[in-house]
């Protein structure tokens, strides 16, 4: 593969060991592939779960402590622990890491948003690889992200990355008790995959897929592999065949449409449209925006530039946009026709 960006996340139970304690000979063999693929010129942003696994590790909790404080202070109390041994890995290649915590919060801004990228930039620019995690420290449950799936799927779309490489503790997508070496369409393998978690993560395997799939609508190809395999990465960049991969959109979306699709809890406003313009979005013939005509309700007191959510009128949530003049002229000119697009095509993403 001829990736030059990618992002790579570790799942908690891929470096921690069934105590909770961190799997230091796990953790050595995924530091030694990245120095490995970094030689090879590849620029790599690791986002690892872990500290509530290492946290759990180093202190015992009273039962009767709620799940937020627990999760608070595990997160505290294991984040040092697992960038202390992040660091001395890194170390031992000569190479530096950087410690990003962030939030679901961070990502509503579109401001704070490039911020942020540009620090994930500039940290690459220098050598230095950036370990992400998000800040349980501080998150409570309406700000948390479903998994660090989540957080490493909005980081590959930040970063137009080429690949995102999500590590775990199966080989795979498995169907009928075997492995989906290739998925391009969620559908084709949704039907298979068991809401479970894992036991000390948030998410599970149709988190995974689902984030996969968002991403190759993106033109980020995803590889679900197994991250206690010493050459998981590797193996991957070297195209060999390993795990699932969700195969990417041909035309990688723009950057703006890159942060657009990763719009779900931040939109200021929902659009209803009625089934013709619902025909016309999905259309994969021909981009097209969303005219005033096809509307049918708005809500929501959003401005101009603010984020929408594009529902039919059965509430499926069709996609999301960058609304060009507010809700009071929207419901003006809802249902009309010849007035201006409400959204352009070009900063509006469908979803499947």
């Amino acid at each position: 593969m001829s990736y030059q960006k990618i992002v790579l996340k570790i799942g908690t139970n891929v470096i921690t060991q069934e105590n909770g304690r961190l799997d230091l000979p796990v953790m050595k063999a995924v530091i030694s592939q990245i120095a490995a693929l970094k030689k090879r010129g590849v620029e790599i942003v690791v986002v690892s779960s872990g500290a509530m696994g290492a946290g759990r590790g180093l202190c015992t909790l009273p039962a009767k402590l709620n799940d937020i404080a627990k999760r608070q202070i595990l997160a505290a109390v294991g984040q040092p622990a697992l960038m202390h041994e992040y660091l001395a890995l890194f170390s031992g290649h000569q190479l530096l890491c950087a410690q990003v915590l962030a939030t679901k919060e961070d990502f509503r801004d579109r401001g704070h948003y490039l911020n942020m990228r540009n620090c994930f930039e500039a940290l690459l620019k220098e050598n230095i690889t950036p370990i992400v995690n998000e800040n349980d420290v501080v998150s409570i449950d309406e700000l948390m992200f479903t998994e660090n799936d989540e957080l490493a799927g909005l980081i590959a779309s930040m970063l137009s990355a080429d690949a995102l490489l999500i590590l775990t503790t199966v080989e795979g997508v498995m169907a009928e008790g075997a492995l989906v070496p290739v998925v391009r369409r969620l559908k084709d393998v949704e039907k298979y995959i068991t809401p479970e978690k894992s036991s000390f993560g948030r998410g599970g395997m149709l988190t995974k897929v689902r984030i996969a799939e968002k991403c190759s609508k993106l033109g980020i190809t995803t590889h679900i592999v197994n991250g206690k395999n010493p050459r998981c990465a590797i193996d991957v960049l070297e195209s060999k065949p390993i795990g699932t991969v969700f195969q990417p959109e041909e035309k990688k979306a723009s950057r703006i449409k890159q942060w657009i699709a990763q719009s779900e809890g931040r939109e200021q406003g929902t659009i209803t449209v009625n089934a013709g313009a619902e025909m016309l979005l999905r259309s994969p013939k021909k981009a097209v925006s969303l005219l005033p005509v096809g509307v049918t309700a708005v809500q929501g007191q959003f401005q101009k530039g603010e984020l929408l959510k594009i529902i039919s009128e059965a509430k499926k949530v069709i996609g999301y946009g960058i609304a060009q003049y507010d809700a009071t002229k929207a419901l003006e000119t809802m249902g009309k026709k010849g007035k201006k697009e409400l959204i352009h095509y070009n900063y509006l993403f469908i979803q499947e």
